[in-house]
Parts: structure tokens; sequence; C-alpha cells
């Protein structure tokens, strides 16, 4: 018993020294990893810290004696602190806060304007406490500029609206005066008239564009037939190039189609005929065409008129800008026209192009996108990218009329 003892005892020690050597004789990788300690999460004042640098509003504390204590990138971007030192006007802030104990807003907008520098800058002081002062400022240059065109636009509106109106109460009273005269009464009869359709299409204009521009959902976009709006358009447009003494020139019909709201597309296009029309001769001709380019459909306009000087050419899509005030009341424009054409094509996710040279004539050009599923033209030219056109389109041989 006790021989079978002593063996159980010496093969339990052999089996401990064997674990121990191996356990000894494992190499270095094999050796198990301790786990690495995690990080620490972030402490309340690493979170403010963190949102006090990334905020977009400019921020900065000046003490009681106007010197900045602290204060992000933004602030000094906006201007409200330059080399280490507060904005004159906002340090001013500053104490008037500590006095009254009540926040202020001042205007911290840059004096002289100029390159990447926000145009206008708001900012709001507030008393911390303890002598401390936080200036808040923000960004408000798109908002002080669309304040300025909604002010320009109501000026407009109200200037375009008056003259129609005050013409038509003029003519009235002369047709009054004149009611023994039946010649007189047909010539202020027919003044009226026209001055009633100048402000019957103002008044409709002003509403295509604020559906465009405003919240107002726009239509689904189906599928569009290209030469299904080239020939409505120019059905329009027939009357006034016949008035005028315009002939009409269009190319063949494309098979091109887009992705679109035909209504939309038809205004717009027949617009710049319009416009076209306008601004021609007497026995000139407005061309129309249309071809793909790469993954866009164009469809230019095209006349021989007086043409648009170089520094006009940029604020022809302006709402209400005439380049010739007096032309455009001749023949009963708005303004409005190339403004709906410029909205239109950005809603169908396209864009309008002018090339115009004085003299010789302009050519107005719809870029719109393809419809998908149409196989791109054989003789489709490469995407021009944003490159304006340097060249009119050349005149086809098919004519309307």
């Amino acid at each position: 018993m006790d021989a079978l003892l002593c063996v159980a005892i010496a093969a339990g020690a052999l089996v401990l020294g064997v674990l121990v050597g191996l356990r000894r004789g494992r190499r270095p990788e094999e050796a198990t990893p301790e786990p690495a300690p995690a990080a620490p999460d972030p402490t309340v004042a690493d979170l403010l810290e963190r949102v006090f640098r990334e905020t977009d509003e400019g921020l900065a504390v000046l003490n009681r004696s106007g010197d900045v204590v602290l204060h992000n990138p933004r602030a000094a971007e906006l201007g409200v602190v330059r080399g280490g030192q507060a904005d004159a006007r906002a340090a001013t802030a500053s104490q008037q806060v500590l006095l009254s104990g009540s926040p202020v807003d001042v205007d911290l907008s840059p004096l002289d304007h100029r390159g990447r520098q926000p145009a206008a800058v708001m900012a709001h002081v507030r008393p911390l406490g303890e002598g401390y002062s936080m200036i808040e400022a923000a960004d408000t240059s798109e908002a002080v500029r669309l304040e300025a065109t909604r002010r320009d636009f109501v000026a407009n509106v109200s200037h375009e609206l008056k003259t129609p109106v005050g013409a038509i109460g003029l003519l009235a009273e002369a047709v009054l005066d004149a009611a023994d005269d039946p010649a007189e009464v047909r010539r202020f009869g027919t003044k009226i008239l026209n001055e009633a359709n100048r402000l019957g299409n103002l008044v409709t204009e002003l509403i295509a564009l604020s559906r465009l521009t405003g919240a107002e959902r726009l239509p689904e976009l189906q599928v569009v037939d290209v030469d299904e709006v080239v020939q409505e358009a120019l059905s329009r447009c027939r009357l006034s190039a016949e008035s005028a003494g315009i002939e009409i020139i269009v190319d063949r019909p494309s098979g091109l189609q887009v992705d679109g709201d035909l209504t939309l597309l038809v205004t717009a296009l027949s617009n710049l005929v319009e416009n076209a029309i306008n601004y021609s001769p007497a026995d000139s001709a407005v061309s129309v065409s249309r071809r793909r380019c790469g993954k866009w459909v164009e469809i230019a306009v095209t006349d021989r008129g007086i043409g648009i000087a170089p520094e006009h050419q940029q604020r022809v899509f302006e709402r209400f800008f005439r380049v010739d005030p007096a032309r455009s009341r001749a023949t009963g424009g708005t303004g409005l026209g190339l403004a709906i054409v410029k909205h239109v094509c950005a809603n169908h996710g396209g864009e309008v192009r002018l090339w115009s040279s004085p003299g010789t004539g302009s050519t107005f050009t719809m870029r719109l996108p393809a419809h998908a599923a149409q196989d791109p033209a054989p003789a489709a030219a490469s995407d021009p990218g944003t490159a304006a056109p340097t060249s009119r389109p050349a005149d086809v041989p098919d004519r309307v009329g």
C-alpha cells in the first residue's frame, strides 16, 4: 500500500514538473496578452470644450477689462477677435452689458468688406457674472441678402403694377372726354386693351415665378418629348412672329426626351422665343435647334438682334432687369421672362446659358438632363462641362411659317 502511495506521489510530481516546464518554455508571442486599459470617458469639461471649438457661432469670453480670455476659431473667422483683441464694438457692448446686467445685440459687420470675409455679422452679448461676458456672433450675410432681394422685388413689383394701372386710368379718362369722337375712342380703347393685357401678363408671370421659387411642390416629372415642347412653344409664338415680320427657322424633329413638366418647359422655351422676336429687327430670322450633348439635351434659340453687352449678360436673368427699359415697355415685356426660364431649368436639374455679341445677336440655350433610359445619339458630342458656348448654332433649312 505504501508502495502504491509513493508511486502516485511521484507521478503527480512528474506531471506538475512537466506543466511548470512547459509554462517556462513558452515563447513570448504565445503568452496571453494583457487586456488594454479602456479609454476613459470624456469629462463634462472635455465635451464643453469640443462644443465651444466646433460650433458654427463665433464665441468669445471677455473679462472686466475687455481682454479676450477665451475664444474659438470661428470668432476669428467672423472678425470678432483680431490679433487676440476683441472688436472695438464688441468690447464696448461688453462693458455696457457688465454695467446694465442685460444682454445686448450689436452689429459687427465688416466696415470694409472684401475677399471671403462675411458681409454681415450680428452678435449677442450676455453677462456671465463675476465680471465676465460672452459674445455669440453669427454670419447673417445670407439673411441680409435675402431681405435686400425681397425689398427690391416688392419695390419693382409695385412700380411695374403701378405703371399699367395708372395708364389704364388716364386712358379711361381720355375715352370719356372723347366720347363724341369714335376714332379717338377706338384709339384710346386699343391702348387700354394693350395695357390690360400687359397687366394680365405681369400677374401671370408673377404667379409662375412665385410657384417656381416658393415652397409650392412642383409637379411630378414625366418623360417629355422635346419635339412636342418645341412644337407647342412655336405655336404660342406664331402670331407674335407674324406681327413683327420675323421668320422662325427650326431644325428637324430629333426624337429626344427629357424628364420634366411639359407645361413649364413650354413656358420657358416660349419665353426665349418671344424674347428673341422682341429684340430682332423686322424681316430677320430666329432659329430654334435641339441636340443631344453627352448626358444633356440642349434647346437653343438664336436671334440676329442688337445683342447684349458683356457687362449685362450676367444680369439679364434677374427679375425686372432690362437692358433697354424703353424697348421693353414698347414690346410689352414684363422683365420676368428670363428669370422664369432660369428657374424652370434649375428646377429640372439643368441651366440656361447665354452667348451674345453686340450688333450680331444672341443665343440662349436651355440645357436639361436627358431621359436616363434614352441611349445617346451616335454623333453626340462629349459633355462640355460648364464652359459657356463660344459660337452660335448653325442655321438649318426647315422653316415655320
